[in-house]
């Protein structure tokens, strides 16, 4: 698995939303900005990305995962 694999696992299960993925391996940092984050908990925001992963978690495919998430207006505001 690459970065790349797991860029496009994301964006098939959330078309909508831009992610960032680095890592290789079975460890990936993952930086997603969406809408679908808005109004979100922090551990439904996780679900969702964890979600478009969860077979190729369960398979040993990816290991760890770091996530941030963001709407595109607090991903502005970073900078």
């Amino acid at each position: 698995m690459d970065a790349a694999t797991v860029k496009v696992l994301l964006q098939t299960h959330l078309p909508d939303c831009e992610f960032h993925v680095q890592g290789e391996g079975a460890n990936y940092d993952i930086t997603a900005i969406g809408d679908a984050f808005a109004g979100l908990r922090p551990v439904k925001k996780q679900q969702l990305v964890y979600g478009a992963l969860s077979d190729e978690i369960a398979e040993g495919s990816i290991h760890a995962v770091n996530i941030r998430t963001f709407t595109p207006d607090e991903w502005q505001s970073q900078g």
